[in-house]
C-alpha cells in the first residue's frame, strides 16, 4: 500500500503541470513548491516499497529487471519504474547544466508511472480488488490526459508567439 500512495502523489504531481496558474492561486504558494511537495512524498513512498521487499526477501536481485518474457518484464516492472523515476528526478537536478534536454529525461516520469501501474496491476495483492484497479488505471489515464493538455498548451503558446512575431516583423 506504501507504493500505491506514492503512485498517487507522483500522479498528482504529474497532473498539476497544465494548471500552474490555478495551483498558485489556490494554494497561494509558488507552483513549484507544491509540485515538489508531492514529488518528495511520492519518491519517498515508491522507494520504501522495493527497499521493504528486498529486506523482507533478503534478496537484492529482486531489484534487477527480468527479461525472461514480456509478461515477466512487466510483472517485475517496478524495477524499471524505479530507475525511470530517478532518471526523471536526476534530470531536474541537472536542468541548469542541460538546459535544453532536461525536459526529455524528466518526461520519463510518465514512463515510470506506466511501469508502476502495470506492475501493480499484474503483481499487486491490492489489485485483486477490481475497484482499486479501475481507480488506479483511471488515475494513470488522467495523467495521460494532463500530459496531452500540457502538450496542447505548449502548441497554442508557440502558435501565439509565432503569430505575434509575424505581426511585429510586418510592422518593421
Amino acid at each position: 500500500m506504501i507504493a500505491l500512495n506514492g503512485f498517487i502523489a507522483l500522479s498528482v504531481a504529474a497532473m498539476m503541470s497544465p494548471f500552474l496558474k490555478e495551483i498558485t492561486l489556490f494554494f497561494k504558494k509558488p507552483f513549484i513548491k507544491i509540485h515538489h511537495y508531492f514529488v518528495a512524498v511520492g519518491l519517498l513512498l515508491v522507494t520504501l516499497h522495493p527497499v521493504g521487499v528486498v529486506i523482507q526477501a533478503l534478496n537484492p536481485a529482486l531489484l534487477l529487471p527480468n527479461f525472461g518474457s514480456l509478461y515477466l518484464f512487466l510483472f517485475y516492472g517496478g524495477s524499471e519504474a524505479l530507475v525511470a523515476v530517478y532518471v526523471a528526478f536526476g534530470a531536474v537536478l541537472l536542468r541548469k547544466k542541460f538546459t535544453v534536454h532536461w525536459r526529455i529525461f524528466h518526461a520519463l516520469m510518465y514512463v515510470a508511472l506506466f511501469f508502476g501501474v502495470v506492475h501493480a496491476t499484474l503483481s499487486g495483492i491490492d489489485f485483486q480488488n477490481v475497484y482499486l484497479t479501475v481507480v488506479y488505471d483511471g488515475l494513470f489515464g488522467a495523467v495521460l490526459v494532463s500530459f496531452g493538455l500540457k502538450r496542447w498548451q505548449f502548441h497554442e503558446l508557440k502558435a501565439r508567439m509565432k503569430k505575434y512575431s509575424a505581426k511585429l516583423n510586418s510592422h518593421v
